[in-house]
């Protein structure tokens, strides 16, 4: 919070980089539509092919839709006044991932940047479980492949939370797709979608981001920035202290943010190669998934959530008289009552 308004005293000119990517409906809705054109190639396709293709193609689109759905979050796809349209825009960019998340990640992204690190309310803090049991490098190379476990169910073991009305929608709008993907291009098909998203955010250099944002590569530093190609295909994720520091920064302008103010980057520790990165975590004994920083938290867990489509059918209740009719048969009832009570 200090280095953001001290960045905003001297380059106040940087709050004209915050809003909406212009492009980014158009980059995603490419890549929503690549997936299904792939789906078409590869449903006659050799068992072998899919998985490679998973591997050094959907894998890396699928990878990149999980963090063009973090851009999403941060309403930058239509901008903080129509909060609405941005996650409908992310349970569209969610469809070739083949499992639910775009909802879901919204709702415990907004505590990561809120409450970072904060025991019970970060849930990109592993568990004292995987803390305590992935600590020699066999160890801590499988818990990378089991990293997508993990962050589907960690939050279920830290943070439990009610389903919210727009997670159940992004449910039933998923898995209509995946149903479409196996009806019209079969098992392979859907088995593309499904591995590559599995593997890439396992044992995939897509998946160095992971490691390379918050673990304690310095002992006084918590957050890292990773500058190399690999931001190409990430939405510039690597920028995160950037955009930890300026979440409604969207990902594409994080590097215009770097070059405004070098002076409060610069010389931050960063990583520059995702390899280097996987390979340092399970090779250095000092490092895994015990090298966190953890605070203790200063608010106590909250159960309920938004529910934002609530509004909208209470409104249209309204607009078709529901209520209207709900009342007037109040109206009646209670007359009936009053009539019997008299005779």
């Amino acid at each position: 919070m200090s280095r953001r308004e001290a960045i905003v005293k001297k380059y106040p000119e940087v709050k004209q980089l915050f809003g909406v990517d212009p492009s980014l409906k158009y980059v995603v809705s490419s890549m929503v539509l690549f997936q299904i054109f792939m789906c078409w190639m590869l449903q006659d396709a050799d068992w072998i092919l899919i998985l490679l293709e998973a591997y050094f193609c959907g894998g890396i689109i699928n990878h990149a839709m999980t963090l063009a759905i973090h851009d999403i979050s941060h309403n930058t796809a239509f901008g903080n006044k129509h909060p609405l349209k941005n996650r409908f825009f992310g349970m569209w960019a969610n469809l070739p991932i083949a499992v639910p998340i775009s909802i879901s990640f919204k709702k415990y992204h907004v505590e990561h940047h809120r409450y970072l690190g904060e025991d019970g309310l970060d849930t990109d803090v592993p568990t004292a479980f995987e803390a305590e049991f992935f600590t020699t490098s066999p160890k801590k190379l499988l818990w990378l492949a089991l990293q997508p476990f993990f962050y589907a169910f960690r939050p279920l073991i830290i943070y439990k939370k009610a389903p919210t009305d727009m997670e159940i929608l992004n449910a039933v709008i998923q898995i209509s797709f995946d149903l479409g993907i196996l009806y019209f291009f079969g098992l392979k098909s859907l088995i593309y979608l499904f591995f590559g998203t599995i593997i890439s955010m396992g044992l995939h250099p897509s998946a160095g981001h992971f490691i390379s944002e918050h673990y304690a590569f310095k002992e006084d530093q918590e957050t890292f920035s990773y500058y190399g190609l690999w931001n190409l295909c990430t939405f510039n994720v690597g920028y995160h202290v950037e955009h930890h520091d300026f979440p409604y920064i969207p990902g594409r302008d994080l590097p215009k943010l770097k070059a405004l103010a070098p002076d409060f980057y610069d010389n931050l520790h960063q990583h520059t190669s995702m390899m280097n990165i996987l390979t340092e975590f399970v090779m250095n004994p000092a490092m895994g998934p015990y090298a966190r920083l953890k605070r203790k938290p200063r608010v106590d867990q909250e159960f309920y959530g938004n529910y934002q489509l609530f509004e909208y059918v209470e409104g249209f209740l309204h607009h078709i008289g529901v209520y209207r009719l709900q009342k007037f048969a109040g109206n009646v009832f209670d007359l009936n009552n009053n009539e019997k009570k008299l005779n």
